[in-house]
């Protein structure tokens, strides 16, 4: 079989990369598999007839994230445990909620790895590794993570994180066909969404807002990849032609004199969701480019289509109806985060509603056949806006959301109050369940005398960052001001301590009905959470299962899986069996350090898929590791400026990666070996590593460059050995 893993593949645990392997030839179109019936619309329509199956990322079309089986329930679970696990190979972020269909799993993995298993036993089937290049490691703002696969009759599509979407053989894991979605690779673009299936064809989005990315969606024949539409999210140069009337009508939103040279952002990275009945595809939309609205539209404008939810017919790529959820979008607040479909009785009337919580604060209920706006409440505070108008649609934008000439303390962050994370919806309790964070950080211009574009470079034009003095202290001298001038803003401030919680909202009152709040060190866990039986299952990073009463958040079971867990659980039943699964590993957004309360940091970060069953066993645990100290770094003359220099350039390109914590998801580079400290220029600039995910910064860096962020390093090192 082509992508069965052999010892070879193993290296994937060390990290490193095994360039070809998935490449087989193009096929014709795959054998059906015999003894199951097609899985077509009608069928993914039809789920509740075969609760045993979980056939989109969220089950159903809707993505309510809600299973009807209740073998496990509240009487039963108390007997929860192991059924068996595999063996992911990786040793990064793992977001992706797995598919059963017909007692088999598909799932995804990092760099857009697919993982077929025997649903009952754990078996491979077969293993799938995209053909890609290690230069595209570093183009990736949040992790070389993958949010999941789709299933359409006998094929299985992923996007890879060099954008390439391909479609599998269900039954080999064979390429039948493969699309590059990038339009410019001159930009930095990544894939590490779902794909999701709307109507006759399949459909992806991008990343890479954080860089110079062009948001934009694209549309393929779902049998031979044959391209169909491509939809835009925010304009190109107006000294072009727009590429659809949407464009046209966009902008006029916009300042002529736009930022045009960074692309503008508006990336749809995550959520998708289609309505059959309707025939729309619901996109999500991201944040700006760069996020100061003074910066990239001078002028003024609302800027469509940022931050915004798209209702696109998939026939013809044309839009019915958009909602903005943040005109003018400065603060990172994405619309990209899972919507739900459901029917909600409001005000004696029953409307086919759409649900999000985004990044923003305010929990958005809306008329999905017109997109009226039905209900806008905060569901965390804010303090960026007082509220949404409900004429208008508007929020109410207060001073403290206006950073631009003066740091604020602001709520959300550009973590969210909600962030990837899916949210569930339980038709039962009429409640969502939704992975909250409480958060009050400084925002920051980080070019109060003039924004610089610099290709290849991060360029978000601001920072967002905790309001402890330590935090503070570090991140100062990459900003233009003193650290004494922000802890005084802060101080005035007084911002509440920062939360995180498993919030169970209900969305026709607008208003908490429980919460559960999560005691880890960070805010950056929470995991996902699904419903069944009366249960919501949620995982964290201190690497335990927690099981809640889905009324009261009543605690019911807890189990600790030994492994940090950030995606969202999913169920099934093989052989009238019921089963719980969940992928487990840390990283992405935030989640490049291992907080010490987490399991990645006192266990590792092998990642897993781990299953459970009503009788099972313990589940088996990684072994604890051990304290390592820091080295000793090698002397160094390097004045304080040069340090500064060098801290710049390595919070605006490496930072995202390399993060500084005592374990982190990629190398620590105060842990440099004496071979690194030797080819560190090489490292960098050639890419001696780039079989490891580390490409070479040559176009981006030049050899002072290199000196100046190595004197950093070496300055950084040596205070962690010092503090040993």
């Amino acid at each position: 079989m082509c992508f069965k893993k052999t010892g070879l593949l193993w290296l994937f645990a060390l990290g490193l990369l095994t360039l070809g392997i998935g490449g087989c030839a193009e096929t014709d179109a795959p054998p059906q598999e015999s003894g199951a019936p097609e899985l077509n619309l009608a069928r993914i329509s039809a789920a509740d007839a075969e609760p045993g199956n979980w056939f989109t990322t969220g089950r159903t079309f809707g993505e309510t994230h809600y299973s009807p089986l209740f073998q496990i329930n509240k009487d039963t679970v108390s007997s929860l445990g192991f059924a068996w696990d595999y063996a992911t190979g990786t040793t990064r972020g793992l977001e992706s909620t797995p598919i059963v269909v017909d007692g088999k799993m598909y799932t995804s993995g990092t760099w857009g790895r697919v993982y077929a298993l025997d649903a009952k036993t754990g078996e491979e089937l077969w293993y799938f590794e995209p053909p890609l290049d290690g230069q595209v490691a570093g183009d990736a703002c949040c992790d070389i993570v993958n949010r999941g696969v789709a299933l359409y009759g006998d094929l299985v599509y992923v996007a890879a994180l060099d954008g390439q979407l391909h479609a599998l053989e269900k039954a080999t894991g064979k390429i039948v066909w493969s699309q590059d979605t990038i339009v410019d690779h001159e930009r930095l673009y990544t894939s590490t969404g779902a794909p999701r299936i709307a109507g006759n064809v399949v459909i992806i989005g991008n990343g890479g807002a954080e860089f110079d990315a062009r948001g934009y969606v694209s549309a393929y024949d779902l049998k031979t990849g044959e391209f169909k539409w491509r939809f835009y999210i925010v304009p190109g140069d107006p000294k072009n032609p727009p590429e659809h009337p949407e464009m046209a009508e966009a902008l006029k939103t916009w300042d002529p004199n736009s930022r045009w040279d960074v692309g503008g952002g508006g990336t749809a990275w995550d959520s998708m969701v289609y309505d059959p009945d309707l025939n729309l595809i619901y996109v999500g939309t991201g944040n700006a480019a760069p996020y100061p609205a003074e910066v990239r539209s001078p002028a003024g404008g609302d800027n469509l289509y940022l931050s915004s939810i798209l209702a696109i017919n998939p026939d013809t790529g044309r839009l019915k109806w958009h909602y903005q959820t943040t005109p003018a979008d400065s603060w990172d607040f994405t619309a990209t985060q899972n919507m739900i479909l459901n029917d909600l009785e409001i005000e004696g009337r029953v409307r086919k509603v759409l649900m999000q919580a985004p990044k923003n604060g305010f929990f958005y209920v809306i008329d999905r056949e017109t997109g009226e706006l039905l209900s806008a409440k905060n569901y965390v505070p804010v303090t960026w806006a007082t509220h949404v108008d409900m004429n208008t649609g508007r929020p109410a934008v207060t001073q403290v959301s206006k950073y631009f000439s003066e740091p604020k303390v602001q709520a959300p962050t550009d973590v969210g109050g909600h962030n990837w994370k899916p949210m569930a919806y339980n038709r039962d309790t009429g409640l969502v369940y939704i992975p909250v964070t409480e958060l009050e950080w400084l925002r920051v211009n980080a070019y109060p005398d003039g924004y610089k574009y610099e290709k290849g470079m991060i360029n978000m034009g601001s920072w967002n960052f905790p309001t402890d003095d330590a935090t503070i202290e570090a991140y100062a001298s990459f900003t233009p001001y003193e650290a004494d001038y922000l802890k005084e803003i802060v101080r005035k401030a007084s911002p509440a301590p920062d939360r995180e919680l498993l919030r169970a909202w209900d969305p026709v009152k607008g208003e908490t009905v429980w919460e559960v709040v999560n005691d880890s060190q960070n805010a950056w866990d929470g995991g996902g959470i699904l419903t069944s039986g009366g249960l919501v299952f949620q995982g964290n990073s201190q690497g335990y299962l927690r099981v809640f009463e889905a009324s009261t958040g009543e605690l019911l079971k807890t189990i600790n899986v030994g492994t940090s867990i950030m995606a969202a659980p999913m169920t099934y039943t093989v052989g009238g069996e019921q089963y719980i699964a969940l992928m487990a590993g840390y990283g992405g957004s935030g989640a490049w350090s291992f907080p010490e309360s987490s399991a990645a940091y006192t266990r590792g970060n092998d990642g897993r898929i781990v299953v459970f069953k009503l009788g099972g066993g313990e589940v088996p645990l990684p072994s604890l590791l051990e304290i390592e100290l820091f080295p000793e770094p090698p002397e160094q003359d390097a004045s304080l400026d040069q340090i500064q220099r060098g801290g710049l350039k390595f919070a605006s390109r490496c930072a995202f990666c390399h993060a500084n914590s005592a374990r982190n998801l990629v190398p620590d580079l105060r842990r440099l070996t004496p071979e690194k400290h030797e080819l560190f220029e090489e490292i960098v600039l050639e890419g001696l590593l780039k079989q490891n995910g580390m490409p070479g910064f040559a176009e981006l860096f030049s050899k002072e460059d290199v000196a100046d962020m190595y004197a950093f390093i070496i300055s950084i090192s040596r205070e962690a050995y010092e503090a040993n």
